[in-house]
């Protein structure tokens, strides 16, 4: 079982002190901080090995996400005490100023090991430290992130060779041993509709019973919840679109009619204390519809809170959204679920993946969806790349000092487990560009 930290998740404080000494020991601290390291305060005392999230929700207790909340503020989650402020448009002022010396220099030190502490990041100065301290867009960012590992699912299940089952094992195993507290296994679908989640119950038996991780599978009716449970799946997850055109080509109904079919599982998942994630698809754009209103987001993001999933994630299946069209789709699906219970999940078909946290960070969100190796896609639009890589949002949350409770090297080490077997390169840029300074230091 994964250790409970003590301390609570919160906004983001100064990390640092301002006065010369403070500045100083700051400075020390960050000198010894290496870039691979899982996003811990440089001021903080590293957990003991083994320390993250939580429990892996083997069985209901005091660690599994709570059913629906009679509260909607700063409850226990996934082992830390969440307290989230809720996003509130402001007038911005037009008078930032720019402080010299905010962009910091990387400096490179090798190791004896390949991705572990093998590279160190300092700043150029103690200015950006200020800056932490003193700008509300920093200040305000969530003390830390749950990072939801869909690789294994909404990663593999594009991928047009088969991939054996001992490799997705593998790779779930190695995603669990890098820290991630949340690996999205597989999903119980017809396999006519998707023939690479043919083995889900094989891959299911598999690793169900690995220590320290969640592992939800994806059920889209009561059949495959039942086939999912009777695998040993202690935790499910159901999706709609906020696209009718989507709903009728992915799932062949209407939206109001896959949320019935949801309700029937979510009363079964719940007689048998199942917790269960929502999703919901094309809440920006859709290939056949094109934008999506912001008030479908709503009411399906509503709909699925209201059946009781403990989160609800909102899914850029094609990923069209920039920052300004994700601001509008979150404000509506805030106005509907209390943000505690809202997820991200982008696909980097435009290279906005990255701006799309950082503006759902800034708006409340704490719990993100990637993939390792940026793998991803989805079957049923056309066009749609794959989702954020897991490297590069732990290696933006790690210089954000936002704890994700990852370690980035296993991560990446992961990732190129399963690029090999793939026989492909790396669609993370953070992975790609931190193996090639891993070789060239590796040389002298």
């Amino acid at each position: 079982m994964l250790a409970v930290s003590a301390r609570g998740c919160s906004r983001l404080a100064s990390p640092h002190a301002s006065s010369p000494a403070g500045a100083a020991a700051a400075a020390a601290a960050l000198a010894s901080s290496p870039v691979l390291s899982s996003g811990m305060n440089a001021l903080e005392q590293p957990a003991p090995p083994g320390a993250g999230f939580g429990d892996t929700g083997r069985s209901s207790g005091a660690d599994d996400p709570p059913p629906r909340p009679s509260s909607s503020s700063g409850e226990a989650r996934e082992g830390y005490q969440w307290s989230r402020v809720a996003y509130q448009r402001q007038p911005m002022p037009h008078q930032h100023k720019v402080t010299p010396g905010f962009n910091g220099h990387v400096s490179v030190a090798s190791s004896s090991s390949l991705y572990q502490q093998s590279y160190r990041h300092f700043s150029s100065s103690s200015d950006q430290q200020g800056i932490w301290a003193g700008n509300k867009l920093i200040r305000d960012l969530p003390r830390c992130v749950k990072i939801v590992e869909v690789g294994p699912r909404d990663g593999l299940q594009n991928e047009k060779d088969i991939v054996p089952t001992p490799v997705k094992v593998e790779l779930i195993r190695r995603l669990a041993a890098s820290g991630l507290s949340v690996v999205e296994a597989t999903s119980f679908v017809s396999p006519k509709w998707v023939p690479q989640l043919a083995d889900a119950k094989d891959v299911m038996q598999a690793v169900r019973n690995i220590e320290g991780v969640r592992l939800p599978v994806l059920t889209p009716n009561l059949k495959g919840f039942e086939a999912a449970i009777a695998a040993g799946a202690k935790e499910i997850a159901v999706f709609a679109s906020a696209s009718e055109g989507f709903s009728k080509s992915n799932i062949n109904c209407t939206v109001k009619e896959s949320l019935m079919r949801y309700n029937d599982v979510a009363l079964a998942a719940k007689e048998k204390e199942i917790p269960v994630r929502g999703y919901v698809s094309c809440v920006v754009g859709c290939p056949v519809d094109g934008p999506v209103p912001p008030s479908n987001v709503a009411y399906v993001a509503k709909e699925l809170y209201d059946m009781g999933c403990y989160d609800v994630s909102l899914g850029d299946t094609i990923g069209v959204g920039t920052p300004g069209t994700v601001v509008p789709m979150l404000e509506a699906a805030m106005s509907a679920v209390p943000v505690e219970k809202l997820a991200v999940h982008f696909h980097d078909t435009y290279g906005q993946s990255l701006s799309n946290i950082l503006i759902s960070l800034q708006m409340g969100i704490s719990v993100v969806d990637s993939s390792v190796a940026g793998l991803g896609g989805c079957p049923y639009a056309k066009g749609a790349s794959g989702n954020v890589a897991t490297e590069d949002v732990v290696y933006m949350l790690n210089g954000l000092g936002i704890k994700t409770g990852v370690d980035l090297g296993k991560v990446m080490a992961a990732g190129e487990f399963i690029c090999k077997r793939l026989g492909r390169q790396s669609g993370s840029k953070a992975a790609t560009a931190l193996s090639k300074v891993t070789a060239n230091a590796s040389k002298l």
